[in-house]
């Protein structure tokens, strides 16, 4: 199988050319490839195909194999693949998820495809399209609000096999997101309490996680915890999410500067056209072979 490893501020995939190849078993190979010690060594893979719909189509599955619907560092990547080996010569393409199509605004330099601003279309707060099984937390009601995007479970109690009991608000951006604000993000224990919340019967699809800090009204500090990969150095749709958590609940300004581990995105929500923008690199590390 002829490959490009790829990332995005850290969150890296393994990309396969499916115009001109194709993965017989995606899940397996997956699991194979993102293996750091025997595989190739990623966050999961990103199948490039043909699409009906837009410019191509991205099918993502995680480093366990699971199927995910979107990916807001992948889809990134997956527009510098496409205009950097002629599959699109646009510096505006679509391309087609299990969340449905979004736009690229393409930055190019050089004959090359460095960066992307994503449409990432609107957020979603109805639980039970996150989803979030509300009859598993305690008390919906007394931390539930209705305004113009509906019942918003805005810093939600959730108890925690652990015993403890943390705060989030719930999202989703075409996957579901739990934010939960923490005293010190960098010292926080995001294995352990990331693990609690991925298979918490809140989350009957499981959750990405982001553990956050406000820094002032327009940056934030964040984590992530991803369903199916475990902490990754960073998440497009959970920056997405945390920064629409943040507007809703009054902490930051409605464009903001995400810090995670891999670097930055710049997110914008506007709230009048009710779709959220993420600007961020896209990088190509190294192409190659593996026999699967």
């Amino acid at each position: 199988m002829r490959f490009t490893k790829m990332h995005g501020i850290g969150n890296d995939y393994v990309y396969v050319n499916g115009f001109e190849e194709k993965v017989e078993d995606p899940e397996a190979a997956a699991r194979f490839v993102s293996d750091r010690h025997f595989g190739i060594g990623s966050d999961g893979l990103i199948l490039i195909q043909p699409s009906r719909k837009a410019d191509c189509e991205m099918e993502m599955y995680n480093a366990d194999g699971s199927r995910g619907k979107m990916c807001g560092n992948g889809i990134r990547c997956v527009g510098k693949y496409a205009y950097d080996h002629g599959i699109v010569s646009k510096d505006v393409m679509t391309v087609d998820t299990l969340s449905g199509v979004r736009t690229l605004k393409l930055t190019i330099e050089g004959g090359v495809c460095t960066a992307a601003r994503v449409d990432m279309g609107a957020p979603v707060f109805t639980p039970e399209k996150i989803p979030v099984d509300i009859a598993a937390i305690a008390d919906p009601l007394r931390t539930t609000r209705v305004d113009p995007f509906g019942e918003i479970l805005m810093q939600t109690e959730i108890p925690l096999a652990d015993g403890s009991v943390m705060k989030g608000t719930c999202v989703s951006m075409g996957n579901p997101h739990c934010v939960v604000p923490v005293d010190d993000v960098d010292a926080f224990d995001v294995e352990k309490t990331g693990k609690l919340f991925e298979h918490h019967p809140v989350f009957p699809e499981g959750v990405n996680t982001e553990f956050i800090k406000v820094l002032d009204r327009t940056h934030i500090r964040m984590r992530v915890w991803e369903r199916g990969s475990g902490e990754t150095w960073a998440c497009g749709t959970g920056a997405c999410a945390v920064a629409c958590a943040c507007i809703l609940n009054g902490w930051t300004d409605p464009s903001v500067t995400v810090h995670l581990r891999g670097g930055d995105l710049q997110i914008e929500w506007d709230t009048e056209k009710d779709t959220v923008y993420m600007t961020g690199p896209a990088v190509r590390v190294f192409d190659g072979e593996i026999d699967l």
